[in-house]
């Protein structure tokens, strides 16, 4: 996976991907999504890693399906709140502290 973390006046922003979706674009209907490296970085980190980045979030944006299913099993991310984009699955978290 690939993980990138920035501190935001808002808190810690958190953006993961899977490797395979990195430079990828995905269009449904009038949703578009790039993963950029510019937002979701280049370095590859194993999954317990950005779990853990994952939990310190403030705010998360997530792509891939491994990127999904790791938030899903962890109870960060429901099921039901995951989108479909062209063939891949998205997800956003925003952590209420």
């Amino acid at each position: 996976m690939i993980c990138n973390e920035r501190s935001t006046k808002e808190g810690l922003l958190v953006a993961i991907c899977d490797d395979d979706v990195l430079g990828e674009s995905f269009e449904e209907g009038e949703i578009s999504l790039t993963v950029t490296e510019e937002f979701y970085g280049d370095e590859a980190v194993p999954a317990e890693a950005a779990l853990a980045s994952l939990r310190r979030a403030t705010v998360a944006n997530l792509v891939g399906e491994r990127a999904v299913g790791m938030a899903i099993e962890a109870g960060i991310v429901e099921e039901q709140n995951v989108l479909e984009v062209g063939g891949t699955r998205h997800a956003q978290v925003l952590s209420v502290r």
